[in-house]
């Protein structure tokens, strides 16, 4: 028994692993009521979602944020909690870090990942587009999901339960997916652009300048306006240098790069959309002196 993962105390306890007096000792944490892990790293989603499918095996299956986190189209906000579905009329309260959702499961809609139940990549992308906190956040999930598993946007409707919560918001959600989008700040850039009104950009727009290729984030190839996410990586004194020399390629082929990182995305979306444009403007009145 692995004690750095999620573990039921009491059988821990039986199987002499752990004595039940160390088990609630200083060297390891309760997840949840009878779910305990050693003390180690700060705990993550995955973490919590091995907890939560722990405590309500096999009578619940992972769900939303951390069946996607499972699925490896990680798109949940920061501090995310567990989510499961309850089957079979199994009944356990929500608490802190665990959201239980009560829905009908089709055994077609069970997948099992690393030993966990789960919703299927499609049920989990149909449900976080309702259950999402706000449209935003739904359409970075679908985008996560399509993009990683390979997902139509236009069939995940059909893994909606009849008379589902949070179903009329659906199309909306899918009419704004992107199953291109690379990465949730990718997802967040574009639809700061889209819920602004202007016209929806290209995503993953390949560009061959001096031999080589390149892939912007977002363009507007009719005005070679190029926009780009910049994450942490992009920090990297190895990755600046070739963004700096690849930049300067597209300059000189007449491209403007705009670029926004993390803060900018998260929290100053209108930032975003009043660059994009004044750039979008800009162009318009170089095309009208000419």
């Amino acid at each position: 028994m692995d004690l750095t993962r999620p573990f039921r105390g009491s059988a821990a306890v039986a199987a002499g692993v752990v004595t039940r007096g160390a088990l609630y000792g200083p060297g390891y944490r309760r997840l949840y009521p009878g779910i305990h892990i050693a003390e180690g790293p700060a705990l993550d989603l995955l973490t919590w979602s091995r907890a939560a499918h722990e405590l309500v095996a096999p009578c619940g299956v992972l769900a939303g944020y951390s069946a996607a986190e499972l699925h490896g189209a990680s798109c949940a906000p920061e501090g995310a909690p567990a989510e499961v579905i309850l089957l079979d009329g199994y009944r356990r309260r929500a608490g802190p870090m665990l959201v239980v959702h009560r829905d009908t499961v089709g055994p077609c809609e069970i997948n099992r990942v690393d030993g966990l139940r789960l919703t299927s990549p499609e049920r989990t992308a149909a449900d976080l587009a309702r259950w999402a906190p706000t449209l935003i956040e739904a359409v970075v999930a679908v985008d996560a999901l399509c993009h990683t598993c390979g997902l139509d946007p236009a069939t995940i409707i059909r893994s909606v339960p009849p008379g589902a919560r949070g179903a009329a918001r659906l199309p909306r959600v899918l009419a704004l997916a992107d199953p291109l989008a690379e990465s949730p700040m990718e997802s967040r850039i574009r639809l700061a652009i889209l819920l602004a009104g202007l016209p929806a950009p290209v995503s993953q727009h390949p560009v061959v300048v001096g031999g080589r290729r390149f892939l912007l984030d977002l363009a507007y190839p009719e005005v070679l306006l190029g926009i780009e996410y910049n994450g942490a990586e992009h920090l990297r004194p190895d990755r600046a240098l070739r963004d700096l020399e690849r930049e300067q390629l597209l300059v000189r082929a007449g491209w403007r790069i705009l670029r926004f990182g993390a803060v900018t995305a998260l929290h100053h979306p209108r930032t975003i959309a009043t660059r994009v444009r004044a750039a979008l403007a800009l162009d318009q009145r170089a095309s009208a002196h000419l």
